[in-house]
Protein backbone atom coordinates (compact mmCIF):
# COMPACT_ATOMS: atom_id res chain seq x y z
CA UNK A 1 0.00 0.00 0.00
CA UNK A 2 1.59 3.37 -1.03
CA UNK A 3 1.18 6.80 -0.43
CA UNK A 4 -2.76 7.74 0.47
CA UNK A 5 -4.04 4.53 -1.55
CA UNK A 6 -7.15 3.59 0.78
CA UNK A 7 -7.10 -0.34 -1.02
CA UNK A 8 -4.36 -2.37 -0.75
CA UNK A 9 -3.29 -4.77 -3.76
CA UNK A 10 -5.49 -7.45 -2.17
CA UNK A 11 -8.57 -5.12 -1.82
CA UNK A 12 -8.16 -4.64 1.77
CA UNK A 13 -8.82 -1.06 3.46
CA UNK A 14 -6.35 0.47 5.78
CA UNK A 15 -8.01 -1.48 9.12
CA UNK A 16 -8.33 -4.73 6.99
CA UNK A 17 -11.69 -4.74 6.16
CA UNK A 18 -13.69 -5.55 2.82
CA UNK A 19 -15.00 -2.45 0.83
CA UNK A 20 -18.28 -3.56 1.87
CA UNK A 21 -17.67 -4.35 6.02
CA UNK A 22 -19.14 -2.15 8.60
CA UNK A 23 -16.58 -1.43 11.42
CA UNK A 24 -17.24 -3.79 14.49
CA UNK A 25 -20.35 -2.09 16.00
CA UNK A 26 -20.99 -2.58 20.12
CA UNK A 27 -23.96 -0.91 21.78
CA UNK A 28 -25.96 -0.74 24.99
CA UNK A 29 -29.37 0.36 25.72
CA UNK A 30 -30.14 1.74 28.81
CA UNK A 31 -26.99 2.70 30.67
CA UNK A 32 -28.35 5.99 32.21
CA UNK A 33 -30.99 6.03 34.82
CA UNK A 34 -32.06 9.32 34.87
CA UNK A 35 -32.98 9.76 31.42
CA UNK A 36 -35.92 8.26 29.73
CA UNK A 37 -34.21 6.39 27.36
CA UNK A 38 -30.17 5.99 26.77
CA UNK A 39 -27.28 4.44 25.21
CA UNK A 40 -23.84 3.98 24.56
CA UNK A 41 -22.62 2.67 20.62
CA UNK A 42 -19.18 2.21 19.49
CA UNK A 43 -18.88 2.18 15.49
CA UNK A 44 -15.02 1.52 15.15
CA UNK A 45 -13.18 4.50 17.17
CA UNK A 46 -15.88 6.45 16.87
CA UNK A 47 -18.24 6.62 20.79
CA UNK A 48 -20.88 7.87 21.28
CA UNK A 49 -23.68 9.12 24.63
CA UNK A 50 -27.47 9.03 23.90
CA UNK A 51 -29.47 10.31 25.99
CA UNK A 52 -33.60 10.79 25.27
CA UNK A 53 -36.26 13.16 27.61
CA UNK A 54 -39.64 12.89 26.87
CA UNK A 55 -42.38 13.47 25.83
CA UNK A 56 -42.99 16.04 28.39
CA UNK A 57 -44.45 19.61 28.25
CA UNK A 58 -42.99 21.98 25.24
CA UNK A 59 -40.86 24.31 27.44
CA UNK A 60 -39.92 28.02 26.82
CA UNK A 61 -41.50 30.27 24.62
CA UNK A 62 -45.79 29.15 23.63
CA UNK A 63 -44.85 29.85 20.08
CA UNK A 64 -43.03 26.26 19.42
CA UNK A 65 -46.28 24.39 20.40
CA UNK A 66 -47.19 22.16 17.46
CA UNK A 67 -51.25 21.46 18.18
CA UNK A 68 -50.68 18.54 15.78
CA UNK A 69 -47.66 16.70 16.60
CA UNK A 70 -44.68 16.57 19.03
CA UNK A 71 -42.01 19.18 18.39
CA UNK A 72 -38.25 17.07 18.47
CA UNK A 73 -35.41 18.46 20.46
CA UNK A 74 -31.84 18.10 19.11
CA UNK A 75 -28.51 18.30 20.78
CA UNK A 76 -25.10 17.56 19.04
CA UNK A 77 -22.31 18.02 20.74
CA UNK A 78 -18.42 16.79 20.97
CA UNK A 79 -16.32 16.21 24.26
CA UNK A 80 -13.27 18.86 24.33
CA UNK A 81 -11.25 15.32 24.39
CA UNK A 82 -13.14 13.43 21.48
CA UNK A 83 -10.30 14.51 18.54
CA UNK A 84 -6.71 15.03 18.64
CA UNK A 85 -6.89 18.63 18.79
CA UNK A 86 -8.56 20.09 21.66
CA UNK A 87 -12.07 21.32 21.35
CA UNK A 88 -12.47 25.10 22.38
CA UNK A 89 -16.34 24.86 22.25
CA UNK A 90 -17.92 21.45 22.68
CA UNK A 91 -21.52 22.95 22.07
CA UNK A 92 -23.13 25.92 20.28
CA UNK A 93 -20.45 26.10 17.28
CA UNK A 94 -21.57 26.03 13.40
CA UNK A 95 -20.93 22.78 13.06
CA UNK A 96 -22.73 21.60 15.87
CA UNK A 97 -25.74 23.55 15.32
CA UNK A 98 -25.83 22.16 11.61
CA UNK A 99 -25.11 18.63 13.25
CA UNK A 100 -28.45 19.13 15.92
CA UNK A 101 -30.74 20.25 12.55
CA UNK A 102 -29.84 17.17 10.23
CA UNK A 103 -30.53 15.23 13.42
CA UNK A 104 -34.05 17.17 14.16
CA UNK A 105 -35.08 16.67 10.26
CA UNK A 106 -34.14 12.41 10.52
CA UNK A 107 -36.00 11.97 14.08
CA UNK A 108 -39.11 14.14 12.47
CA UNK A 109 -39.31 11.58 9.96
CA UNK A 110 -38.68 8.52 12.29
CA UNK A 111 -41.13 9.39 15.07
CA UNK A 112 -44.46 8.87 15.24
CA UNK A 113 -45.02 12.51 16.27
CA UNK A 114 -48.97 12.21 15.61
CA UNK A 115 -49.33 10.36 19.00
CA UNK A 116 -47.69 13.38 20.77
CA UNK A 117 -49.21 16.39 19.57
CA UNK A 118 -48.29 19.62 21.97
CA UNK A 119 -45.47 17.53 23.40
CA UNK A 120 -41.62 17.84 23.00
CA UNK A 121 -39.17 15.40 23.09
CA UNK A 122 -35.38 16.17 23.72
CA UNK A 123 -32.59 13.62 22.21
CA UNK A 124 -29.06 14.25 23.39
CA UNK A 125 -26.07 12.95 21.68
CA UNK A 126 -22.17 13.41 22.46
CA UNK A 127 -19.46 12.09 20.80
CA UNK A 128 -16.91 11.15 23.04
CA UNK A 129 -14.07 10.05 20.75
CA UNK A 130 -14.30 10.71 16.97
CA UNK A 131 -12.97 8.62 14.30
CA UNK A 132 -15.29 8.96 10.98
CA UNK A 133 -18.43 9.03 10.73
CA UNK A 134 -19.74 10.77 13.17
CA UNK A 135 -23.17 11.88 12.16
CA UNK A 136 -24.17 8.73 11.67
CA UNK A 137 -22.80 6.85 15.01
CA UNK A 138 -25.16 9.67 16.58
CA UNK A 139 -28.14 8.38 14.60
CA UNK A 140 -27.33 5.19 15.52
CA UNK A 141 -27.09 5.61 19.09
CA UNK A 142 -30.40 7.99 19.39
CA UNK A 143 -32.47 5.27 17.61
CA UNK A 144 -31.35 3.08 20.41
CA UNK A 145 -31.89 5.55 23.00
CA UNK A 146 -35.37 6.04 21.42
CA UNK A 147 -36.29 2.45 21.51
CA UNK A 148 -34.97 2.56 24.87
CA UNK A 149 -37.25 5.43 25.85
CA UNK A 150 -40.12 3.68 24.46
CA UNK A 151 -40.90 6.13 21.47
CA UNK A 152 -42.64 4.76 19.07
CA UNK A 153 -40.97 4.90 15.29
CA UNK A 154 -41.75 3.98 11.93
CA UNK A 155 -39.26 1.58 11.80
CA UNK A 156 -35.57 1.91 12.80
CA UNK A 157 -33.46 5.11 11.36
CA UNK A 158 -29.89 4.13 10.71
CA UNK A 159 -27.24 5.75 8.96
CA UNK A 160 -23.94 5.04 7.32
CA UNK A 161 -21.28 7.51 5.59
CA UNK A 162 -20.06 5.97 2.29
CA UNK A 163 -16.42 7.33 0.66
CA UNK A 164 -15.99 7.00 -3.33
CA UNK A 165 -11.86 5.85 -3.55
CA UNK A 166 -9.79 4.90 -6.57
CA UNK A 167 -8.74 1.27 -7.19
CA UNK A 168 -5.61 0.22 -5.83
CA UNK A 169 -2.50 0.34 -9.09
CA UNK A 170 -2.70 -3.24 -9.44
CA UNK A 171 -6.78 -4.39 -9.24
CA UNK A 172 -7.54 -7.34 -7.29
CA UNK A 173 -10.60 -7.38 -9.34
CA UNK A 174 -10.42 -6.54 -12.85
CA UNK A 175 -14.48 -5.87 -13.08
CA UNK A 176 -14.12 -3.38 -10.43
CA UNK A 177 -11.27 -1.74 -12.32
CA UNK A 178 -13.44 -1.11 -15.47
CA UNK A 179 -15.84 0.53 -12.73
CA UNK A 180 -13.57 3.05 -11.69
CA UNK A 181 -14.39 3.82 -7.86
CA UNK A 182 -15.10 1.70 -5.42
CA UNK A 183 -17.67 2.52 -2.90
CA UNK A 184 -16.17 2.50 0.60
CA UNK A 185 -18.51 1.42 3.34
CA UNK A 186 -18.78 2.86 7.13
CA UNK A 187 -15.61 5.34 6.09
CA UNK A 188 -13.15 6.16 9.24
CA UNK A 189 -11.84 9.52 9.67
CA UNK A 190 -8.69 8.60 7.09
CA UNK A 191 -11.62 7.75 4.15
CA UNK A 192 -13.63 10.87 5.27
CA UNK A 193 -10.58 12.82 4.76
CA UNK A 194 -8.60 11.38 1.69
CA UNK A 195 -10.11 13.90 -0.42
CA UNK A 196 -12.38 11.59 -2.17
CA UNK A 197 -16.27 12.05 -2.23
CA UNK A 198 -18.50 11.24 0.53
CA UNK A 199 -22.37 10.46 0.78
CA UNK A 200 -23.81 10.13 4.16
CA UNK A 201 -27.20 8.98 4.13
CA UNK A 202 -29.92 8.19 6.65
CA UNK A 203 -32.48 5.74 5.60
CA UNK A 204 -35.40 4.13 7.79
CA UNK A 205 -33.74 0.84 6.79
CA UNK A 206 -36.57 -1.46 6.39
CA UNK A 207 -38.97 0.30 3.55
CA UNK A 208 -35.60 1.66 1.94
CA UNK A 209 -36.77 5.41 2.53
CA UNK A 210 -34.08 8.41 2.84
CA UNK A 211 -34.93 10.61 5.92
CA UNK A 212 -31.05 12.67 4.98
CA UNK A 213 -28.64 12.47 2.44
CA UNK A 214 -25.70 14.82 2.55
CA UNK A 215 -22.47 14.72 -0.39
CA UNK A 216 -19.24 15.71 0.47
CA UNK A 217 -18.47 17.03 -2.80
CA UNK A 218 -19.98 17.24 -6.29
CA UNK A 219 -21.21 13.76 -7.85
CA UNK A 220 -22.29 12.79 -11.40
CA UNK A 221 -25.97 10.86 -11.13
CA UNK A 222 -23.82 7.41 -12.28
CA UNK A 223 -20.94 8.11 -9.53
CA UNK A 224 -23.90 9.13 -7.12
CA UNK A 225 -26.16 6.10 -7.51
CA UNK A 226 -22.82 3.39 -6.84
CA UNK A 227 -22.58 5.22 -3.52
CA UNK A 228 -26.25 5.41 -2.65
CA UNK A 229 -26.71 1.96 -3.32
CA UNK A 230 -23.70 1.08 -1.25
CA UNK A 231 -25.18 3.22 1.62
CA UNK A 232 -28.45 1.94 2.21
CA UNK A 233 -26.96 -1.25 1.90
CA UNK A 234 -24.93 -0.25 5.01
CA UNK A 235 -27.81 1.29 7.02
CA UNK A 236 -29.69 -2.60 6.62
CA UNK A 237 -26.60 -4.08 8.00
CA UNK A 238 -26.66 -1.82 10.36
CA UNK A 239 -30.48 -2.01 11.31
CA UNK A 240 -29.67 -6.01 11.68
CA UNK A 241 -26.45 -5.14 14.83
CA UNK A 242 -29.26 -2.45 16.25
CA UNK A 243 -32.04 -5.19 16.23
CA UNK A 244 -30.21 -7.68 17.86
CA UNK A 245 -28.60 -5.50 20.61
CA UNK A 246 -32.80 -4.47 21.44
CA UNK A 247 -33.45 -8.33 21.40
CA UNK A 248 -30.64 -8.96 23.54
CA UNK A 249 -31.40 -6.21 25.98
CA UNK A 250 -35.24 -7.00 25.99
CA UNK A 251 -34.17 -10.45 26.84
CA UNK A 252 -32.28 -9.53 29.86
CA UNK A 253 -35.05 -7.26 31.07
CA UNK A 254 -37.14 -10.65 30.99
CA UNK A 255 -39.61 -9.32 28.61
CA UNK A 256 -40.28 -11.17 25.75
CA UNK A 257 -40.49 -10.55 22.05
CA UNK A 258 -44.06 -11.47 21.92
CA UNK A 259 -45.00 -8.79 24.16
CA UNK A 260 -42.46 -6.11 23.25
CA UNK A 261 -44.06 -6.14 19.36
Amino acid sequence: MAGFDLLSDQGLRLDGRRSNELRKIQCKLGVFSQPDGSSYLEQGNTKVLAAVYGPHEIRGSRAKRLLDQVLVNCQYSMATFSTGERKRRPRGDRKSQEMSSHLRQTFEAAIKTELYPRSQIDIFVEVLQADGGNYSACVNAATLALVDAGIPLHEYVTSCTTVLAPPPATSWDDEKLEEGEIALVDASHREETSGSPTLTVAALADSGRLVLCQVGQRLHLDRMNRALERALQGCKDVRDVLDEAVRDHLANCGISEAASS
